[in-house]
């Protein structure tokens, strides 16, 4: 018999992935009332996907959130509305139910995607493959899901995300607890996101970023909007008892006096991470050869060029 510590099997897993979904679907009775951020996401994809003047006859969503892209999609007016048919996904089976109000909708775990090779000219996610615990594999997945020059588009949280928060509970329960239980997740690095497109056998791939700031009237605000929208601590390695209030109250007063506005609220900061990538297919454009440029950047600049030594 082989015996597995915690910290390996959390360095193996790093997500708890029955606790990401006991936490969507514990926000989501209320989830209209903290979907924000959803919704600006799935605005600036969708926003992103008019910039292809494309028509994709058949899509998926992965981690559909109860229906939130086709829902704001639904606001396009008919002719801007670049989206056929639209499969949603997701891990909790009330939030897909909740989608069927738009159209096909399936229960099922974003890290096995239970779509035939090619069935999708276009595959979508806003804001849930972050805490997915093999990325490049659900990345692969989703290339293979998709027909012959068909586009993969998703938005995930990146590693600047909430880092006020972060700093002020780590700081809070060594104070308060003298120690800190693990609280940062892994995420995906911007200058590494672009490699694993490519890994997962994407063409043309490009990733861009994007930074939303947030007010609130204080830290325990932010905290319940985050419990509102399913975003908790679903680390395999997190503390499983209860965390003192202590602690919270603590870290909501080292948050007021360390990102104060000045005006009675303070800021928390959402970094999200695009990533694009089309799956290969005939006659698609490809990049040039390193060297073969036929032009000086320098020209092109106006500027004069100057030699490694200068």
């Amino acid at each position: 018999m082989t015996v597995t510590s915690p910290a390996a099997a959390a360095s193996a897993a790093p997500f708890d992935r029955a606790q990401v979904r006991r936490q969507r679907e514990r926000a989501a009775p209320r989830l209209a009332d903290h979907d924000f951020l959803y919704a600006e996401v799935a605005d600036r994809l969708l926003d992103r996907l008019a910039d292809t003047t494309r028509h994709y006859e058949r899509a998926a969503d992965l981690g559909c959130h109860g229906g939130i892209i086709a829902g704001r999609l639904a606001l396009l007016p008919p002719d801007a509305r670049r989206i056929g048919t639209l499969v949603q996904l997701d891990g909790a089976p009330v939030l897909a139910a909740r989608a069927a109000r738009y159209g096909p909708a399936v229960a099922a775990d974003e890290e096995l995607l239970p779509f035939a090779d090619g069935s999708f000219d276009l595959v979508l996610s806003g804001l849930s493959l972050q805490n997915v615990n093999d990325l490049p594999g659900v990345l692969a997945q989703a290339r293979r899901a998709l027909k012959p020059d068909g586009l993969f588009l998703a938005a995930l949280l990146g590693g600047r995300t909430l880092q006020e928060l972060r700093d002020a509970l780590l700081t809070a329960e060594a104070e308060v607890m003298g120690g800190a239980s693990p609280r940062v997740a892994p995420m995906v690095d911007v200058r590494a996101a672009g490699g694993l497109l490519q890994r997962a056998g994407f063409a043309l791939p490009v990733v861009d970023c994007d930074s939303i700031t947030v007010t609130y009237s204080g830290a325990l605000a932010l905290m319940r909007d985050l419990r509102g929208m399913g975003l908790g601590n679903a680390l395999a390695a997190r503390r499983r008892t209860p965390t003192a209030r202590t602690v919270f109250a603590r870290a909501a007063a080292i948050y007021d006096e360390r990102h104060a506005t000045g005006n009675g609220r303070v800021t928390a900061t959402f970094e999200v991470v695009f990533l694009h990538g089309w799956s290969p297919g005939p006659g698609q454009q490809q990049p040039l050869r390193p060297g073969s440029a036929t032009a000086r950047l320098a020209d092109a600049l106006g500027a004069r060029e100057h030699g490694a030594g200068e």
